[in-house]
């Protein structure tokens, strides 16, 4: 049976909805559990979800760091009026990117769909 990202999408209201929850243990920067939910116990592996979600908190970790790119960002960002991000990738476009590669490639074939707060963000929407 083959799925389509769009056809989950449009079927995701209809089913059971699985959060994970935010990890604030290290503060208030972007960070998730990796406490495997119940409600995935039958359809995916533990270690599966774990590295998907060590994986997302990497990105954000590293999107979130103070240096010389995100300082750029910023300083290019109000000198633009934030127009420059219509022609620069910032570091938080790598997590929309990589949530939709591995629902196309991992989750679909489960049947799960893996969305982030910013779904247009993903390619295609």
């Amino acid at each position: 049976q083959v799925h389509n990202l769009q056809e989950l999408r449009r079927t995701a209201s209809l089913v059971t909805k699985v959060f994970v929850q935010r990890d604030y243990s290290e503060g208030t920067m972007c960070q998730f559990q990796t406490k495997f939910p119940a409600e995935l116990e039958s359809r995916i592996e533990r270690r599966l979800f774990e590295e998907t979600v060590k994986t997302l908190n990497g990105y954000y970790t590293e999107a979130e760091l103070i240096g010389g790119r995100s300082y750029l960002e910023g300083c290019l960002a109000c000198a633009t009026a934030y127009i420059i991000f219509l022609c620069m990738e910032t570091c938080y476009e790598k997590v929309p990117q990589y949530v939709y590669i591995k629902t196309s490639v991992l989750f679909i074939i489960q049947g799960l769909l893996l969305t982030i707060p910013f779904p247009a963000l993903l390619p295609g929407t």
